[in-house]
């Protein structure tokens, strides 16, 4: 297929159709993306404030088989926010796109614009005394529209799912520029193909997302925050299933950290308060949310010795007010900061099988450790066996020292993790950064039905080539 330019005509046509302040100048930060990997190009860059202003663009450029990519905050850390090639696209900013439509309390049901701030959206739930659990480090740019393309996960996984478990409905505009309205409230609609789950997740390569009914729950009416040395990957797993057991399924976040993040946060940002003068080899951070008449404090004590007389918890911070609580979020919440001044080879968001994730973390420091002398920093999710896995140059030297392997190290990461039963893609999606890892390891059939479906519904192939899928 042949897609043409966002050009000079092109763009004297759209600014015929559409409001001058929808026009946005093609400035750097629309072309950059947080691992400095690429830089995009863009035509024009337009940031409508309506659905149908957004239906006319898409209308108009499908007609003119000219490239739309979506953008939502610019955190994407697959390259799937920015066109690094020719023909220049239309970036569509959904920039102005931030109203919370209505919030149905009583439903526990949100209905919000695709350009909403995630910690907007959290502030607008609090007022209702109730909770958007999706929450990631970057929620304070993060846009809901691309964290619903994406299907961004986050530290609440374990408890309250993916961002496809927190959507009800979707409005969204499909590359021929027809509007899908979609914003149901419904927990069951067995209605045929589901279009909601159809698009949530296919980065903007299938249409916009432009709203969104997401579901909210009640505010715990205790949150208890603790910070556990563990003695290993295999304890920390232990501690899972007996913190499960424990809390009933309270636990809302159980993080995975390891020494080296606490090393490179000394190292790049000391402003922030490390909880241990020492820290240990591993740690997790747990998070559990109760009902009325439960102590989360008492709880983790509970939990904190039950885990010592197993052997496998040694030390521990339970945090005692609000502050405490923040500090500790801190160093979770810092970590990918301080990766990215120091810099990785590689990085790599996988996910296992939880069984399969102490062997996994120690078969891959044999795979790393048989490429070079590298620091591997592993962290992440590990309720739901996502990891970050990231290998980083020996101290004293930059990633540019090794960019030789840093191929070698990826193939070697992944090889292992599809042998394990993995995925080299838990939550930030595919992009342009892995969509060869998909065709290298994405199941057959699958992937012709994926070709399909973007056929039927972009013919063209206008929107987000390039992402995801290999133009054809």
């Amino acid at each position: 297929m042949t897609l043409f330019p966002a050009d000079d005509s092109f763009v004297r046509s759209l600014k015929g159709a559409l409001p001058e302040a929808a026009f946005r100048l093609v400035e750097p930060r629309y072309l950059e993306e947080p691992r400095g990997r690429w830089t995009g190009v863009a035509g024009a860059v337009v940031a409508p404030d309506c659905v149908e202003d957004v239906a006319t663009l898409i209308s108009m450029a499908n007609a003119a088989h000219v490239p739309v990519i979506p953008y939502g905050g610019g955190t994407g850390l697959v390259g799937g926010q920015l066109s690094p090639n020719a023909p220049a696209p239309v970036l569509l900013s959904l920039e102005r796109m931030t109203k919370v439509r209505d919030i149905h309390a009583s439903e526990n049901v949100m209905i919000v614009e695709a350009g909403a701030i995630l910690s907007d959206i959290h502030d607008a739930a609090a007022q209702q005394d109730r909770l958007f659990p999706l929450s990631i480090a970057a929620k304070g740019t993060a846009r809901i529209g691309g964290l619903l393309a994406t299907n961004a996960g986050g530290v609440n996984v374990l408890r309250y799912g993916n961002a496809r478990d927190l959507c009800l409905g979707l409005e969204a505009v499909l590359p021929d520029g027809q509007i899908w309205r979609g914003l149901k409230r419904l927990r069951k609609d067995n209605t045929g193909y589901d279009l909601r789950n159809l698009l949530i997740g296919s980065e903007g390569t299938l249409g916009v997302i432009t709203a969104a009914a997401l579901r909210l729950v009640p505010q715990p009416a205790g949150e208890g925050t603790a910070l556990l040395s563990v003695a290993s990957p295999e304890a920390a797993l232990s501690l899972l299933h007996m913190a499960q057991k424990l809390t009933g399924g309270g636990i809302s976040a159980f993080e995975l950290m390891h020494r080296q993040g606490l090393d490179f946060l000394k190292e790049t940002l000391p402003d922030i308060r490390r909880p241990f003068d020492e820290p240990p080899e591993w740690m997790v951070l747990v998070e559990t949310g109760l009902p009325d008449g439960l102590d989360p404090s008492t709880m983790l004590e509970t939990l904190f010795e039950a885990g010592f007389e197993a052997g496998l918890v040694s030390d521990g911070i339970i945090a005692q007010s609000q502050a405490q609580r923040a500090e500790l979020w801190d160093v979770r919440e810092h970590i990918p900061e301080a990766n990215r001044r120091i810099g990785s080879v590689s990085s790599h968001d996988i996910s296992l099988p939880l069984g399969e994730v102490p062997g996994f973390i120690a078969r891959g420091r044999e795979v790393v450790a048989a490429i070079g002398e590298f620091r591997i920093n592993c962290f992440g999710h590990l309720g739901d066996g996502n990891l970050h896995y990231n290998v980083f140059p020996p101290h004293g030297e930059t990633r540019q020292d090794h960019q030789e392997a840093r191929d070698r190290i990826k193939r070697a990461i992944h090889d292992l993790v599809h042998e394990m039963g993995g995925s080299v893609s838990a939550e930030h999606g595919i992009g342009r950064l892995k969509v060869d890892d998909l065709e290298r390891y994405g199941d057959p059939t699958k992937l012709a039905a994926m070709r399909a479906i973007k056929a039927a519904l972009d013919p063209h192939g206008i929107m987000n080539p390039g992402a995801v899928l290999r133009p054809i």
